[in-house]
């Protein structure tokens, strides 16, 4: 009982640097882009596109070409295009081949839930090694605390994705579209 009341101050010590590291996780530092980056974690190019895409879309309300889509953010047709058919291929939007074809979002934009989106595209189990047991090779593994502190920052970061629906990200569809230069 009598260190009860040291517990109980490390576990608010404890409490508050954890809520110190989520605001250092979410603060943005790329200027560019409405995507959350920090230095510790980084989405991969690829939920940064997937997220780009549904953006332009929802923001337009209209079909769009990957040409288009990639010419309004200056970035690769080619990675764009890869990104466009996995999200066909998870059924986000609706793609039409050939002259006059392009994209469509295939959900209502306030369904779609960036969480989700961001789960679907990105590798979770590989921040650190010892979160993939089946891999590891850390002689610690199981002994340490980094897997358990680390595991609650992804899902804090994933539980604060998942409270924005695409509808979110773009709440001024107009300005959005003279931003990306959308007519």
């Amino acid at each position: 009982m009598a260190w009860g009341w040291a517990w109980t101050v490390l576990g608010v010590i404890c409490f508050r640097l954890y809520i110190e590291y989520l605001k250092y996780l979410f603060k943005q530092v790329a200027a560019k882009s409405n995507i959350q980056y920090t230095y510790l974690m980084r989405l991969s190019l690829h939920s940064d596109y997937a997220l780009r895409i549904l953006m332009a879309l929802s923001a337009s309300g209209r079909q769009m070409s990957v040409d288009e889509i990639a010419g309004q953010y200056g970035i690769s047709r080619n990675h764009l295009a890869k990104v466009a058919q996995r999200l066909q291929a998870l059924g986000y939007v609706s793609a039409q081949r050939g002259r006059g074809g392009g994209l469509t979002l295939a959900r209502a934009a306030d369904t779609v839930i960036v969480g989700t989106v961001v789960r679907e595209f990105e590798n979770l189990e590989g921040l650190v090694e010892c979160m993939a047991p089946a891999t590891s090779t850390c002689p610690v593994c199981g002994g340490c605390g980094l897997q358990g502190a680390l595991g609650g920052a992804l899902a804090a970061f994933l539980a604060h994705l998942d409270g924005y629906r695409l509808t979110d990200l773009v709440p001024q569809p107009g300005r959005f579209r003279e931003l990306l230069g959308v007519p």
